[in-house]
C-alpha cells in the first residue's frame, strides 16, 4: 500500500511516524496546497490529512481507498461523494480531552490570579524597588463559591465541570443542542447562564445553532470581571462584538484558543484590544499536548489496521 501524509507539520516534529511503514510505502509532506493535492494523492491507497481538503474532484481522479483525518472534524472531506463511491473516511475522537481541559483550567487560573500583571511586576524590576515583601495592588480571587457556566457539556465539558467542582464552584450548563439533560448539574437558558456566571467556558462544536452564539446582543449580559474562555470552535463568539466589548468600559477577561479564521489575520479586531491583560489568545494548542498527539497517531494506526484486515 502507498500511504501519503499531506500536512504533517500540524502534528509537530516530535511525533514518530515510523510505524506507518509497516503498512507499506510512506510519503510525507509537511504542508500541501490545494493545487498540489491531486498530484500527491493520485496513486495513493491511503491519504492522511488534518486540514487539507479532499473534495469530489480529487477522489474522482485518484485511487484513494481510505482517508484518515487526524482530527475529529471531517468538514474538509466530501463525505457524500466518499460514501457513494465506497471510499472509507475515518476520523479520531476523544484523544484530546485531557489536553483541552488542562488549557481551559490554565486560562481560567491565569485570569483569576492576575498572573500576567504580577509576572510583569517582577520582570520590570518593580518588586526590586519596593520596600514591601509583598505586592497585592491588583485584587485576585479564589474560585470557591464562584458560578462556573459551561456551554457544551460533552466529554470535555464534563471533565472541566468535575475540576470546577473540586475548586468548590457552583457548576451550571447550557445545552447548545437542547438535547443534553444531565441531572448532575443545573441546566440554564443561555441568557440565565451569562447573567449569573463568574466564569464561562465554551466546549461545543461549531454548528448553525452555535455560530455567533455570543454576540453584541448578549455579551453585555456578562458580569463585570467575568472570565470567558473559548476552547471549542472559532465562530461561536462574534470577534468584532467581543473586541468592542473588551474596548468598552465593561471589565471582561477572555481567553481564546480558537478563532473563526486561523491563523489569526492581521485585520482581526482582537489585535486592536487596548488592555492586553484582558485578553489571551493562544494558537489553537488545546488539542496538542505530547500525550494527546501520540494518542491521535495510535488511533490513526488502529483505523488503518482495521481497514487492511
Amino acid at each position: 500500500m502507498k500511504i501519503v501524509f499531506l500536512d504533517t507539520k500540524t502534528l509537530g516534529k516530535d511525533i514518530s511516524l515510523d510505524e506507518f511503514k509497516n503498512f507499506g510505502e510512506v510519503i510525507i509532506y509537511e504542508t500541501t496546497t490545494h493545487n498540489q493535492t491531486l498530484t500527491r494523492v493520485q496513486d495513493a491507497d491511503i491519504v492522511i490529512t488534518n486540514k487539507v481538503v479532499i473534495d469530489s474532484e480529487i477522489m474522482k481522479n485518484s485511487n484513494i481507498k481510505l482517508i484518515c483525518v487526524t482530527a475529529t472534524g471531517t468538514n474538509n472531506i466530501d463525505l457524500e461523494y466518499a460514501r457513494e463511491n465506497g471510499i472509507e473516511v475515518k476520523n479520531v475522537a476523544g484523544y484530546s480531552t485531557n489536553s483541552v481541559t488542562q488549557l481551559t483550567i490554565t486560562l481560567v487560573l491565569t485570569f483569576a490570579e492576575k498572573l500576567d500583571y504580577y509576572r510583569k511586576y517582577v520582570e520590570t524590576k518593580q518588586w526590586e524597588k519596593s520596600n514591601l515583601f509583598t505586592h497585592i495592588d491588583v485584587p485576585f480571587y479564589e474560585l470557591k463559591d464562584k458560578n462556573w457556566g459551561i456551554i457544551g457539556l460533552g466529554e470535555i465539558g464534563k471533565k472541566v465541570a468535575k475540576i470546577a467542582e473540586n475548586f468548590e464552584c457552583n457548576v451550571n450548563y447550557y445545552s447548545t443542542s437542547g438535547k443534553n439533560n444531565n441531572s448532575q448539574y443545573k441546566q440554564m437558558s443561555l441568557e440565565e447562564l451569562l447573567k449569573s456566571s463568574d466564569i464561562i467556558t465554551i466546549h461545543s462544536p461549531l454548528t448553525d445553532a452555535t455560530y455567533n452564539l455570543l454576540n453584541k446582543s448578549n455579551l453585555n449580559l456578562l458580569k463585570d470581571n467575568a472570565i470567558l474562555v473559548n476552547v471549542g470552535r472559532g465562530g461561536i463568539i462574534n470577534e468584532y462584538d467581543l473586541a468592542n466589548i473588551l474596548n468598552s468600559d465593561k471589565k471582561l477577561f477572555c481567553g481564546l484558543d480558537v478563532l473563526e479564521k486561523e491563523p489569526i489575520e492581521e485585520n482581526n479586531p482582537l489585535n486592536r484590544v487596548r488592555d492586553k491583560e484582558q485578553l489571551i489568545i493562544t494558537p489553537h494548542i488545546g488539542w496538542g499536548s505530547v500525550e494527546s498527539r501520540k494518542k491521535l497517531i495510535n488511533y490513526v494506526l488502529d483505523n488503518i489496521q482495521k481497514f487492511v484486515v
